[in-house]
């Protein structure tokens, strides 16, 4: 059975040549052409296509949002973003609103093509500055998670205490410990996370 794809794109000669080049294949053809998210947010749902080339910064609204909106009822379809964007920002919102791979418009029609069958058998198709973006994310994630290990249970407890706004006088009633001792913990924890003020602590602790 040949593989449905819809079309969302403003840019018409864009949008056009996917059009010729997708139903030029032999295992996949255009179910739809949107130029505007009005109209795709609209009309999407009730074609429910294999696969939406979704771009993000349309003329009227974000795929992003349209993502959002359908993505619960379209269970069966898969979402590629096919943009020029490629800040951190938006890929990870269009991730988390759903889609499943990410392409920049740079990209070969082969390897568009090629994104399109992948992602039809279950993969997750992604241009490698993007797939290297994500990559980095996650490597950072685990460092920070590394670090936060380094601390001792009483640190820990002490940062957590400080993450919800208590004193230095508070944190010590609680521990039933000096103040200075809350300050040599605190200074243990500066220097292990390698952060400066309390501020940047918090933050670190707040990412984990």
């Amino acid at each position: 059975m040949k593989i449905s794809v819809a079309i969302v794109e403003d840019d018409e000669n864009y949008n056009n040549t996917l059009r010729k080049i997708i139903n030029f294949q032999e295992d996949m053809f255009c179910a739809a052409q949107f130029f505007n998210g009005k109209e795709a947010r609209k009309k999407l749902q009730n074609l429910s296509p294999d696969v939406v080339l979704m771009d993000i910064q349309l003329q009227d609204m974000l795929g992003i949002n349209i993502i959002e909106d359908l993505k619960e009822e379209m269970p069966n379809s898969h979402f590629i973003m096919c943009t020029s964007f490629e800040d951190d920002e938006k890929l990870f919102l269009s991730l988390q609103a759903g889609a499943t791979g990410y392409l920049i418009k740079g990209e070969s029609m082969e390897r568009i093509l090629n994104a399109i069958r992948e992602i039809k058998n279950g993969g997750a198709p992604m241009s490698f500055s993007i797939a290297k973006r994500v990559l980095q994310h996650f490597q950072k994630v685990k460092k920070e998670d590394d670090v936060l290990n380094q601390l001792t249970k009483s640190e820990l407890e002490i940062l957590e205490f400080l993450a919800k706004g208590l004193l230095y006088k508070e944190i010590a009633d609680k521990k039933c410990i000096s103040i200075e001792t809350v300050k040599k913990h605190i200074s243990n924890i500066y220097r292990k996370l390698q952060v400066n003020n309390k501020v940047e602590a918090v933050n670190k602790f707040n990412q984990k």
